[in-house]
């Protein structure tokens, strides 16, 4: 079977080369929306391509099914093969750097002979682009930033990314009747943002079985190593994965050991030393006697030193040991707990799915409300909402709410941030919206004292509820702009205004120190998924998991809050 994966990258490609090559605008941006959305679709294109429904995938048309269709039948395509030959091996690679477009790729190529990431960057160390027309000193620093992000991104995989795999993989490997225990282990388990591999973990009376079914599986790419107690694979993603078997009495242990962090574990070993304790992944064992005294379970590890269970998000050594011996461990919020999502967008800006499609998939989820949230008129790119079309959209919303009474659709809008800090839409408008959320699109390389003031003047907006990925970075690809993040955490709490956790996979913004540090000053967090389209309603896994590393707890989030009690809340704002 052809993995989404691959097809994804097939179609991305070919919007770089049409890029490089300036070809139509439009049509370079409809691979690339082709692209997106296949590589997030829940089910694999073939199983869709092979029932006929592939028109039914947003953006495919007759000619990217005929693509689709021949890429699965050929493993190939021709288009593709042909287009690359049109321009210069290698320099299709220079545009997985952020700060190198197609222009600039077509220009390092044409001038200096750069066919790689690696001459480019021997180039900006030797300062050979600055002298380049259009560059300088300032966009040569920007390139060697830019290299740094992708290596970066190449080291280490998103969450959004690495999860899902991680968990097909085990959901495969459990249907064995040989596995008796399994799990997740490692950075993965503790839902870091990025993971450099998985590493799985289980019991096995007849591992060489397992063994076998894990290094055939069919997100096997390559088999790094094959053994009765660890194989290792490369999944078509090029994210390694490990499988380990261990004892049964030592699988708490190994667990435990295995998850980490490093500097947690260093700590839970200090603190067994002092007790005469030995733990290691075999156990926890007695230092006079070399007695094992504890290991089967994870929870023993921990009551065997007087501490509560301490859960994976929290092992990071920033004050979990000490919460855990006063009682003072968080109750984590779970994914359960949410009523609702504060950011979607439909088809009515540069979402793929009509209101009603949303609604339905947020009814399904169990909700109780669902914030449509389009882009506001200043981003053209986006199809953004004008005052005209806000108000067509709440007469929209206010029909669908009278026709369903165990759901609210809330009229919302992500009203952009303009340079100088006023607000796109006029207050006039944002009155009507029972949610305001506002975010920065543009301007990111703007002094930090600019910035700052966009966000101050917008959190002090009576009408603006949350602001939206307020730091801006985008993982592997964009820095977070220059902002005393703290500061914006101590205006958040005077002026009464929510900070977005964006679930967003490319974002988790904002990150797990900052949603602890707001929690700690009392501010409201509020997470939001981002969807553009349906499936991307399931971000909000990786909401929450931003949001346990953050140590919150239900009373934390706004997303918790039952209708009649978010829009009390809400209201508050216009009382400060």
């Amino acid at each position: 079977m052809v993995k989404n994966v691959e097809i994804a990258r097939v179609f991305a490609n070919i919007a770089k080369i049409l890029s490089i090559k300036e070809e139509n605008k439009f049509k370079i941006r409809a691979y690339e929306q082709v692209a997106a959305t296949i590589e997030n679709l829940p089910m694999e294109v073939e199983t869709i391509y092979r029932a006929g429904k592939l028109k039914e995938i947003p953006g495919v048309g007759e000619a990217i099914a005929k693509k689709i269709g021949e890429l699965i039948e050929t493993g190939k395509l021709e288009y593709y093969e042909n287009l690359k030959q049109t321009i210069p091996s290698g320099v299709l690679e220079l545009l997985n750097v952020p700060e190198v477009g197609p222009r600039k790729a077509k220009l390092f190529y044409e001038k200096l002979g750069i066919d790689s990431i690696t001459k480019l960057e021997e180039a900006a160390l030797r300062h050979q682009l600055q002298n380049l027309p259009g560059m300088g000193k300032k966009a040569e620093e920007n390139i060697l930033r830019g290299i740094e992000l992708y290596k970066k991104r190449e080291e280490r995989k998103l969450l959004g990314v690495a999860l899902p795999i991680a968990e097909e993989i085990v959901d495969q490997l459990k249907s064995l009747r040989e596995v008796n225990q399994i799990s997740i282990a490692g950075s993965l388990r503790r839902r870091k943002e990025t993971i450099g591999d998985i590493d799985i973990l289980i019991t096995s009376k007849k591992p060489e079985i397992v063994m076998n079914k894990f290094i055939n599986l069919p997100q096997v790419k390559e088999v790094l190593a094959e053994g009765l107690t660890k194989s290792a694979i490369l999944t078509h993603q090029d994210i390694q994965a490990d499988l380990r078997v261990v004892a049964p009495d030592s699988f708490g242990a190994a667990l435990q050991y295995f998850t980490g962090s490093k500097a947690h574990n260093i700590r839970l070993r200090e603190m067994a030393v002092k007790e005469g304790l030995k733990i290691n992944e075999y156990g926890v064992f007695r230092v006079s006697d070399e007695q094992k005294i504890a290991g089967k379970e994870e929870q023993e590890i921990y009551n065997i030193l007087g501490l509560p269970m301490i859960m994976p998000e929290l092992r990071e050594d920033r004050g979990e040991f000490e919460a855990a011996l006063n009682h003072q461990l968080p109750q984590l919020v779970n994914l359960e707990d949410l009523k609702g999502d504060f950011h979607v967008h439909t088809r009515d800006s540069d979402g793929f799915n009509t209101m009603e499609e949303i609604l339905g998939a947020a009814r399904e989820k169990g909700y109780q409300y669902i914030a449509i949230t389009d882009h506001s008129q200043s981003l053209h790119i986006a199809g953004g909402l004008d005052e005209q079309r806000v108000l067509e959209q709440i007469r929209r919303i206010d029909e669908i709410n009278q026709n369903i009474s165990d759901f609210q659709v809330l009229k919302g809008i992500e009203v952009d941030i303009k340079s100088d800090g006023t607000l796109d839409l006029s207050n006039n408008i944002l009155q009507k919206l029972d949610l305001v959320i506002a975010a920065i699109h543009s301007g990111f390389k703007q002094e930090r004292t600019q910035l700052m003031e966009r966000l101050t003047k917008a959190m002090r907006n009576p009408f603006v509820n949350i602001i939206a990925h307020p730091t801006g970075r985008v993982i592997g690809y964009r820095e977070a702009y220059d902002i005393d993040m703290q500061e914006i955490i101590r205006l958040a709490a005077q002026t009464n205004t929510a900070l977005e956790i964006n679930a967003s996979p490319e974002r988790m913004d904002l990150n797990d120190i900052y949603v602890k540090s707001a929690k700690e000053q009392g501010v409201l967090l509020a997470i939001g998924s981002d969807a553009h389209q349906i499936h991307a309603l399931d971000y909000m896994t990786y909401g929450i998991a931003i949001a346990r590393r953050g140590w919150l707890e239900k009373g934390n989030l706004l997303n918790t809050l039952s209708l009649d009690d978010l829009k009390a809340r809400l209201k508050k704002k216009l009382k400060n």
